[in-house]
């Protein structure tokens, strides 16, 4: 039985990410075990790590920081032991190199870039960016397969004001358009992170959750 560990660190939908991840692991009949946990010992024997937040940035990070062990947990069970990782939402942005959310913020700088706000090119349209769009796939990648991507495909449900821009373009896996491109979804080896959240996005979001609780630690 492999482990999927929620980060519980008073930010995100936690109850909905554990519930979403227990129904794909059950009708995918994988062999997961569902926990949500704020215990660094929790975190630094997790196969998989599943990062939720919602808010500032800023916020997230200090949320983090208060747990005590809880960073460092992260950091030895993601990048020492390299077991799967998906940031949902802030927990998406919080890989970034920075944040610009009232201020500077530093972010875990596993994807290198800057979470910035929002600009679309229609000044009309409402911030925070809220609702259901579809994605354009960028780049394939294994948390992708089996969804209809494009102008046709499954939508996915956004809410928030900013987005993670990265240095390299290779990282980008899917945007979404909101009058002008917004980062959908960034990856690197067994790093992944979605700006919008899958928890709430019905069957796209199931089925790219049974995606990754497949992957191999």
């Amino acid at each position: 039985m492999r482990t999927a560990v929620v980060i519980d660190y008073g930010s995100g939908n936690l109850h909905s990410a554990g519930k979403a991840l227990e129904r794909a692991a059950r009708e995918t009949e994988s062999d997961s075990e569902v926990k949500i946990s704020s215990d660094p010992a929790d975190i630094v024997t997790a196969d998989r790590v599943i990062l939720p937040g919602v808010g500032a940035f800023a916020d997230c990070r200090r949320g983090l920081e208060a747990v005590p062990g809880l960073l460092e947990a992260l950091h030895e069970t993601v990048m020492e032991r390299q077991r799967p990782f998906l940031g949902i939402c802030v927990g998406m942005q919080l890989m970034a190199s920075r944040g610009l959310e009232f201020g500077i913020t530093d972010g875990f700088g596993w994807i290198p870039g800057e979470v910035r706000a929002i600009a679309p090119a229609d000044a009309s349209l409402k911030i925070p960016h809220m609702g259901w769009n579809t994605l354009t796939e960028a780049s394939p990648h294994p948390l992708l397969e089996g969804i209809n991507t494009g102008p046709d495909g499954l939508h996915a449900y956004f809410v928030h004001s900013y987005h993670l821009i990265p240095e390299d373009r290779a990282h980008v896996v899917a945007e979404c358009d909101y009058a002008g491109a917004i980062t959908a979804m960034v990856a690197r080896d067994h790093l992944a992170g979605t700006q919008f959240h899958p928890e709430k996005s019905q069957t796209q979001g199931l089925k790219l959750l049974a995606n990754f609780l497949k992957r191999a630690p």
